[in-house]
């Protein structure tokens, strides 16, 4: 399995509503899209000045990472629906996928949830 680390810097003042687009209208199109959430939120420490969130999901392979991910941004219900307040509000993001095992990934979706 892989795990992606998605961080993203915000423009001043859009981070709340950034993180709630991401929670009740992203987060749901990406687990009907059969992508894993394991996480999202924003940040407990950021740059002074900035605000910043973050999004972590799992896939299979890295081969189904590049499926879902291109099905899913390519797909109407994403264009038409949350993608204009989400990448609106985006300074610049950075990605990190790293190899992880189902011990490991199951871990750290509890940890997520409890945080919630």
């Amino acid at each position: 399995m892989i795990v992606e680390v998605r961080t993203y810097r915000l423009k001043p003042g859009t981070g709340e509503e950034f993180v709630r687009v991401m929670r009740e209208e992203s987060v749901p199109l990406l687990e009907r899209a059969g992508i894993t959430v394991l996480g999202c939120g924003a940040s407990l420490f950021a740059e002074e000045g900035h605000e910043e969130a973050y999004l972590i999901r799992s896939f299979a392979s890295p081969a189904e990472h590049r499926e879902q991910e291109q099905r899913f941004y390519d797909s109407a219900a994403w264009i038409g629906g949350p993608r204009e307040a989400i990448v609106s509000r985006i300074e610049q993001y950075h990605t990190v996928v790293f190899e992880a095992d189902e011990a490991g990934v199951q871990a750290f979706r509890a940890t997520a949830a409890g945080s919630s």
